[in-house]
């Protein structure tokens, strides 16, 4: 299962990580994966191109492992952008679990 955790503060995404494989289908078919790294990677790399900023990001090679997080010193229109594109991915995703939930769970949690 793949597991989508979002930190927030005050009601601002400020990391997520998301870990697990959802093993919907065999290796190379699995659209539920293939779902959830479209959506997750589609959201970074929006977000390092239109907002031109550095995210702090850890990935394991073998895949199954993403922790995101946003740096906290950035211009107020610039976090407007960075929130706005990941609350989009979020939506996203909570698309796919609702569809999907079998293979993916999200949470939210405060702090991060």
């Amino acid at each position: 299962m793949i597991h989508l955790t979002v930190w927030r503060s005050h009601n601002r995404i400020t990391a997520f990580e998301l870990s697990g494989h959802a093993e919907s289908g065999p290796y190379g078919y699995d659209l539920v994966c293939a779902g959830v790294s479209a959506v997750s990677f589609g959201a970074v790399n929006s977000v390092i191109s239109i907002c031109g900023i550095d995210l702090d990001i850890e990935q394991k090679q073998d895949g199954g492992f993403l922790h995101v997080a946003i740096p906290d010193n950035l211009e107020r229109k610039v976090a407007d952008n960075v929130q706005l594109l990941f609350e989009g991915m979020l939506v996203s995703m909570e698309t796919i679990e609702r569809d999907y939930h079998q293979f993916i769970k999200i949470e939210q949690k405060q702090g991060g």
